[in-house]
């Protein structure tokens, strides 16, 4: 009986990762622009929802995968007699977390969820973390019930280059958006450990905000540098590039990862964001 991982979307880990990664599979989420209506990471790529992003009149919603489609993986899974390790994105930001546990109902002691009160490359990284588990040897309920500890180690730090798409998604206020549109403000963001997204700095301009980032980590890592650094970025590659080399000059900190922030997370935030991902403490 083998242990089988299941992830969303959001993690932005493409189905054609999945038997490289050793993920039996993902979950996408849909993004829709009006009457039209994607699959994220399969009728969509990341590279024509950016292009739409900007040019079309209509602010993307995403819609959370649906317990059915979870079902669908869990049988998949338990019919060889393997159990299943389910991660998703955080339950404050989709649905997603609750449609797998709905489905999961029918699985009990097969199938285990745990939402990482993260997104985008926080949950991927969570999910590598389950693989290493997996590999010591370690069963699904001992994998789930360790991830659901270490998840609060997990540090989401953001900036986002304007406010207009979080104001579009209801997450601040137009006048503050209009304000910080006009003062050329660069909010930077935190997830809080509970999914939430609060703001820990405010930056003029996008090289303070990206020496903000850079500050923030060393504020907030743990003193051991040698831990993972993952940077996702919404169609502004030279910017993480940026950040990197900051992180290395100032705090000696390699990147593991540097990869691009998909629809589902894209369609909130909008583009020009940089996400910075490691291990350490909340503020």
């Amino acid at each position: 009986m083998a242990v089988q991982f299941i992830i969303d979307s959001s993690s932005d880990i493409l189905p054609q990762e999945c038997e490289k990664l050793g993920i039996a599979q993902v979950l996408p989420l849909k993004v829709i622009f009006g009457s039209e209506e994607y699959t994220d990471g399969v009728t969509m790529s990341h590279e024509d929802f950016y292009k739409k992003l900007v040019s079309s009149d209509i602010h993307p919603s995403t819609s959370q995968v649906p317990p059915a489609d979870f079902e669908d993986a869990y049988e998949k899974v338990t019919a060889n007699g393997d159990t299943a390790v389910v991660i998703t994105l955080s339950s404050k930001l989709s649905g997603t977390y609750q449609s797998a546990m709905i489905a999961a109902e029918d699985y009990e002691g097969k199938v285990f969820v745990v939402g990482s009160e993260n997104a985008a490359l926080g949950e991927r990284c969570l999910m590598m973390r389950g693989l290493q588990l997996r590999e010591a040897g370690l069963s699904a309920a001992e994998i789930a019930a360790k991830l659901d500890e270490e998840k609060k180690d997990i540090v989401l730090l953001a900036s986002v280059d304007t406010l207009t798409y979080l104001q579009k998604g209801g997450r601040v206020s137009k006048a503050a958006a209009v304000a910080g549109g006009l003062l050329g403000i660069k909010p930077v963001l935190q997830m809080d450990g509970e999914g939430h997204l609060i703001k820990v700095a405010t930056a003029r301009g996008r090289k303070k905000a990206i020496e903000a980032l850079a500050d923030k980590y060393g504020e907030l890592s743990y003193e051991e540098k040698n831990t993972p650094i993952f940077i996702s970025h919404a169609d502004c590659q030279e910017d993480a590039q940026k950040l990197v080399d900051m992180l290395k000059q100032r705090h000696g900190g390699e990147v593991t990862l540097l990869t691009e922030i998909g629809p589902v997370i894209g369609s909130h935030a909008g583009p020009d964001v940089l996400a910075l991902f490691f291990l350490g403490k909340h503020r």
